[in-house]
């Protein structure tokens, strides 16, 4: 199919553009405008590389809108243009679907009580408001890893929502903060440049204290029912739990005896059971103890991929 007319006068008028930038602002100005250009058509080029790729390996009787639409990329392209075949409603529940595992161990389920429309309470996209059935009582890392997990899945399924507020999660509650003697006043958004790197930052994402949340891969989960196994992110150990249906993050550190948990053993199919001190803990429940909690880390797990999300005070800790 040849071009339109339509479609080469705005080719044209593109170029006139970038021509009347350089005259208005100078030979560095056209220059960043070009270098604009060449992003936009890079991105949208891999986006026509991926329809190709994704057409191409099509299973029979797959639908090829309902294909493109499913893949991030594509998908994304999609919506921005209002090509999209699932509404956000659609979208939405797909999300909140993939993370149900997740929000099951911390505060039951999830629901959406409704979505705003675009510009909504003074923010830029439209407004998702969601309700969580039941509650993770005594988890002071309930609010935010459940609204990090929530913010990720959305984000990606549904990039016009601009605003997640989400109902029902049991807030920390203020603790008294301890002064700590240091050669330089603590700064709660510092991160190492190696803890930094390859960290999807979520926008607006926080912990308590306002030290960054960031979303990492996560290399070489386990793969067999009750498997379990530490791995290091971004300079923090975490020890992994497989379990039938899904897998579970948390902080390699038993709160009983201080130790690490490379060696804990999975008993009768849903306990944690510390190979030093011998504590066990609920692996679907938060991690829950009769001495202490596990410390959870969200966790998303999609198309074989994972990755988790570390807040700024685990990378302060360490493993």
């Amino acid at each position: 199919m040849a071009a339109t007319a339509k479609e080469q006068r705005t080719g044209e008028h593109i170029d006139a553009l970038l021509d009347e930038l350089g005259r208005s602002v100078g030979p560095s100005g056209r220059d960043l405008a070009d270098e604009l250009v060449r992003g936009i058509v890079e991105f949208y080029g891999s986006g026509l590389a991926r329809i190709v790729e994704l057409l191409g390996d099509r299973p029979d009787g797959a639908d090829p809108l309902a294909l493109l639409g499913g893949d991030e990329l594509v998908g994304g392209l999609l919506i921005l243009h209002d090509l999209h075949p699932d509404d956000t409603l659609t979208r939405v529940e797909r999300a909140l679907d993939e993370v149900r595992p997740y929000l099951g161990s911390h505060a039951g389920d999830v629901e959406i009580a409704g979505i705003g429309p675009e510009g909504d309470g003074g923010t830029d996209g439209r407004t998702l408001w969601l309700r969580l059935r039941g509650s993770c009582d005594g988890c002071p890392s309930s609010a935010q890893t459940v609204r990090w997990t929530i913010e990720e899945a959305v984000a990606r399924r549904a990039p016009e929502i601009g605003c997640v507020e989400v109902e029902g999660v049991a807030e920390e509650k203020p603790q008294p903060k301890l002064l700590q003697i240091m050669s330089r006043p603590p700064d709660a958004t510092d991160m190492t440049p190696d803890a930094a790197k390859g960290a999807d930052l979520p926008s607006g994402g926080t912990a308590a204290g306002n030290a960054p949340a960031a979303w990492y891969p996560l290399p070489d989960p386990p793969a067999a029912d009750g498997g379990t196994g530490v791995r290091e992110v971004a300079g923090t150990a975490l020890l992994l739990v497989r379990l039938p249906g899904n897998l579970y993050a948390y902080r390699d550190r038993c709160p009983v005896c201080g130790g690490g948990l490379d060696g804990a053993v999975v008993v009768d199919g849903e306990r944690l059971r510390c190979a030093v001190c011998a504590a066990e803990y609920d692996i679907r429940g938060a991690g829950q103890g009769e001495r202490g909690r596990l410390e959870p880390v969200p966790l998303l797990e999609e198309n074989g991929s994972v990755r988790v999300a570390l807040p700024g005070t685990l990378l302060a800790a360490g493993p």
